[in-house]
């Protein structure tokens, strides 16, 4: 038998599937490390196997998973929405879903119908997308702990009010791009409408809560349930003369009180989107894009240019007047603007109707990925930034201590290594009952046997730990998962035990140079744990006792003193302090200096403290003179998208590893707000912002360098002319 020569365009669907699934899964990986958010990386996924570029998959092989995807991401958008936050601000939430519908849509069909001159029907779909945001910035919002601040809960409301307005304006236009826009028409899709909104609104939360009443325990039929009724939405939809994605969007809104946020049927539903569905799609939206476009001539980058910046004009001054209306702050204004300009799913879900209908070409198609892009960089960089100066402002209003059980997990790594562990963990365990719990993570195996011996062996390694413990009459308590690996043992037995700190190892390893490549796309195990836990982790790397430190020397970064867990570790620190009998040099700004001070005169705790100012971490190796072999090094750090997180930590710990080879180096990560993803499809790795950051960041360090060299060379002429 000849071998079989695979001919492009592929039609086979085994290979189409395959090909898909490990676009799935490696493109948000790899380009996350450009910081494009996963939404682009697979529109950009999909254009490359499309037949406008490198013709792998036939074009229409996978239509059938694509609309369901379209049809899944509206109906999460309307599944996802707080409705009791619109419930409560609803005045305010009304007069914000106007302005920022009925702005942008007035300068978005002035632009195109004066200025670019589309025709009507183009215009208004167009400027109708202006009209629609998708609140892609909202995790970051989440994680500094400002959701409920009334910017954020107002956008949130009017997210339902302009996002519904714009899918009811959209028929609309399809009938008049199709030639039914008659008399007849209109009265047909008034009661047609009326009929099957009411029917959705109304008859899916009664058949809802009977079905989960009846069938009470079968989570997979619950989750085909929810499955059916958005298709069954839809389908209803296209029978009122609508489009599918307007009854797949309020199926979302009438089964939103059904589905608790944090049950296990809406895990299984957002998964099951993330996973397949809007994958799908936004990998079918990609085979239509065709880029090359905009290399054609200018008309194709004007477009681009134009969309984008009335995009974000227009919501701006949606923002601004909803700012002067009800006396918010500038912040406040930043913030609305933030969360509300960021163009996403229901975006690309018109102008994909509209390129389908011939209302729109290719330019206009083309321009819309450019300002999703665009405005998903711009909002996440605006919110956070507003959003960091509101939480500061707002400190005073977030609880001091977010766990109230202090206990202690380490995670064991190499048996041979947990002693000094153990002993750090003895010095900062304030309550000498609680004991300091070990953890082992057996990995997950097909035989039971071989799970039970690896059990039973790790059980045995850690005898030494346990006699060690003994001699500081420590309690150890052994905990032992079996889960699919380190990241997710770690992390399940940190919510069953309540725990409060974490100590690690610090892994070295990772550095290696047969680990740099797998450790770049995927992360280290320790990367892995703080993206996972959220409480105070502690990544430690004692070459010798920590009860030889001189000094410790504590780096604090810029903000620290607002963090969740400030008043923790400054307890703890201090308590180390004493343990070791070691002098505390605490190098910070002059505004953590206050609140450092401060927090020393509540706990009544008594250290003989020296205090260098700086303003940058980096500025920290400049203090290398002042230490010694000695002395213990804890540097404050921080999760990304954080208060006090600042591109340069990325870069920290193999700093401490050149600069500091002998001495002891703790990477304390203070408790934060853990984000809630509110948009499907993004993750909170997406929103880390900052091409625009780290260039502010290397802007700002170029200033510095030049400062510096500037004011030293002054420094010397005066010398010598002194002379």
């Amino acid at each position: 038998m000849s071998l079989l020569k695979i001919i492009f365009p592929l039609q086979d669907p085994v290979p189409i599937f395959t090909i898909v699934l490990f676009i799935i899964l490696l493109a948000p990986i790899l380009l996350r490390k450009l910081r494009i958010p996963s939404i682009i990386g697979l529109i950009l996924a999909g254009m490359a196997i499309g037949d406008h570029g490198f013709n792998i998959v036939a074009k229409g092989s996978i239509d059938l998973f694509g609309k369901a995807g379209l049809l899944y991401i509206m109906f999460l958008a309307g599944l996802e929405l707080d409705m009791a936050e619109f419930k409560k601000n609803t005045y305010k939430s009304l007069v914000f879903g106007f302005f920022t519908f009925a702005i942008p849509l007035a300068l978005g069909f002035a632009l195109c119908y004066y200025v670019l001159h589309f025709n009507l029907l183009a215009s208004l779909l167009v400027s109708s997308m202006f009209s629609t945001h998708t609140l892609v910035a909202y995790p970051l919002a989440s994680r500094m702990g400002i959701t409920k601040n009334e910017a954020v809960t107002v956008t949130v409301g009017g997210t339902i009010i302009t996002d519904t307005a714009v899918l009811l304006m959209l028929p609309i236009i399809v009938g008049s791009a199709q030639g039914s826009l008659t008399q007849e028409f209109w009265i047909r899709l008034s009661l047609s409408f009326l009929v099957f909104a009411l029917f959705i609104l109304f008859g899916f939360p009664m058949i809802g809560r009977w079905f989960f009443k009846k069938i009470k325990d079968d989570q997979t039929t619950h989750f085909v349930f929810v499955l059916a009724m958005v298709f069954l939405a839809a389908f209803l939809a296209q029978l009122a003369g609508v489009e599918g994605i307007i009854g797949a969007f309020l199926a979302g809104l009438a089964l939103n009180q059904l589905i608790p946020h944090t049950s296990p049927l809406m895990n299984r539903i957002q998964f099951t989107g993330n996973a397949i569905f809007i994958p799908f799609f936004l990998i079918s939206v990609g085979m239509v894009v065709d880029l090359r476009v905009l290399l054609k001539g200018p008309q194709a980058l004007i477009i681009a240019g134009a969309l984008t910046a009335m995009a974000l004009a227009s919501k701006w001054v949606a923002a601004f007047f909803t700012q002067k209306i009800f006396r918010y702050s500038a912040d406040q204004r930043k913030l609305i603007f933030g969360l509300s300009t960021s163009h996403a799913a229901a975006t690309i879900a018109i102008i994909l109707i509209g390129y389908n209908l011939g209302i729109v070409d290719e330019h206009v198609l083309n321009g819309t990925v450019i300002l999703i892009l665009v405005t998903c960089m711009v909002g996440s960089f605006v919110t956070a930034n507003a959003g960091k100066r509101i939480a500061i402002t707002e400190t005073g209003k977030l609880p001091d201590v977010i766990n109230i059980h202090e206990r202690i997990l380490i995670p064991v790594n190499d048996p041979e290594k947990i002693e000094g562990l153990i002993d750090f963990a003895v010095m900062i365990n304030e309550r000498e009952r609680t004991p300091v719990y070990l953890l082992t993570v057996v990995q997950d195996a097909d035989q039971a046997d071989r799970v039970r011996e690896k059990v039973l062996l790790n059980n045995q390694n850690m005898e030494r730990a346990i006699i060690h413990a003994a001699g500081t009459e420590t309690r150890v308590q052994l905990l032992t998962r079996v889960d699919l690996n380190m990241t997710n043992g770690v992390a399940r037995a940190v919510k069953e035990i309540l725990i409060s700190d974490v100590v690690i190892e610090w892994d070295e390893k990772a550095g290696s140079t047969t680990n740099i490549l797998f450790n770049s796309l995927f992360g280290t195990a320790t990367r892995n744990i703080l993206d996972s836990t959220w409480e105070t982790v502690y990544v430690c790397r004692l070459n010798q006792p920590v009860n030889t430190t001189k000094k410790i020397v504590l780096a604090l970064a810029k903000n620290a003193e607002y963090e969740i867990g400030f008043k923790h570790w400054v307890k703890k620190i201090v308590m180390l302090s004493k343990q070791a009998g070691a002098k505390l040099l605490v190098c910070c700004s002059e505004e953590t200096r206050v609140a450092f001070q401060k927090e020393l005169k509540i706990n009544r705790s008594y250290v003989e403290v020296t205090y260098r100012p700086f303003e940058d971490m980096e500025d920290f190796l400049i203090l290398s003179r002042e230490i010694s072999g000695d002395d213990l090094i804890v540097a404050i750090s921080a999760r990304k998208g954080t208060l006090s997180y600042n591109s340069y930590m990325d870069t920290l710990p193999s700093k401490l590893i050149r600069h500091f080879p002998r001495n002891n180096c703790i990477l304390l990560y203070p408790e934060q707000k853990q984000a809630e993803n509110l948009e499907s499809g993004m993750q909170s790795q997406d929103l880390t912002l900052t091409p625009i950051q780290e260039q502010i960041d290397n802007l700002n360090k170029f200033g510095k360098a030049v400062k510096k060299i500037f004011v030293g060379g002054t420094k010397s002429s005066e010398a010598e002319t002194g002379e």
